[in-house]
């Protein structure tokens, strides 16, 4: 009978500490996945005029779409995929062109706000992730919007620029 009922309170201790286990789990793996993908709150206000890298000295500059300079600092801008400088076919080449001086122009129109605060995520080739808006406007959906990039992210093909 004793037996019985320590089996019993084992199992009453584990009802209890299972949840409570599987509470902590999920927090820290939520903590986990928001510190290592990349999603910040804090923002950096920037106010800085921007060429197209090559065109003219300047500290700010548009290496192509989705993709910008300040000083030293390479910045990969996410939420959007532009077309590459070096496409595939020539509508591409030329429609990363316009993506380029799209983006340009509006980091030129005032200045915005970029993500990731003293703490940026960056990518495999050490470009630091960053988003950009301007107000409630995101740059992302400026560039898709106006055709000139892809969404970006889980159930988006890259590519098809040249069809």
């Amino acid at each position: 009978m004793v037996r019985f009922h320590t089996k019993s309170r084992r199992r009453s201790v584990w009802r209890r500490i299972v949840p409570f286990l599987t509470f902590v789990a999920v927090i820290s793996v939520s903590a986990w996945v928001v510190r290592w993908s990349g999603v910040r709150t804090d923002w950096e206000p920037v106010d800085e005029q921007f060429t197209l890298c090559g065109e003219r000295s300047s500290n700010g500059c548009v290496i192509d779409g989705d993709t910008i300079m300040i000083g030293r600092r390479k910045i990969r801008l996410t939420g959007f995929n532009a077309p590459e400088l070096a496409g595939e076919c020539e509508a591409e080449t030329q429609l990363a062109r316009r993506s380029s001086v799209a983006l340009r122009d509006w980091l030129n129109q005032g200045s915005f706000e970029m993500s990731g605060g003293d703490e940026p995520a960056f990518d495999q080739y050490g470009r630091e992730l960053r988003e950009l808006k301007r107000g409630d406007d995101l740059l992302a959906d400026t560039m898709i919007g106006r055709s000139l990039a892809q969404g970006s992210g889980w159930g988006f093909e890259r590519g098809g620029w040249c069809d």
